[in-house]
């Protein structure tokens, strides 16, 4: 995976971040949560982007798999 923005990290849960990441090639980069392999849903994700951009923003992606601090 290519380097994450500031302030994201991966989930604390390395067994759970080990098995996304085998999803995640898997499934060419696409997110394992989403059914549609579309543009949007290549990881990160358009909606974890979106929320990352809002500085007020604290949690998780919708997998899980990353953190974004504030």
């Amino acid at each position: 995976m290519k380097d994450l923005p500031p302030g994201v990290r991966y989930n604390d849960d390395a067994e759970y971040v080990a098995k996304l990441l085998a999803a995640l090639k898997k499934r060419n980069g696409f997110c394992p949560c989403r059914l549609q392999q579309i543009p949007d849903n290549v990881c990160i994700c358009r909606e974890f982007r979106g929320q990352i951009a809002d500085p007020e923003f604290e949690g998780l992606c919708h997998c899980k798999l990353f953190y974004k601090e504030k």
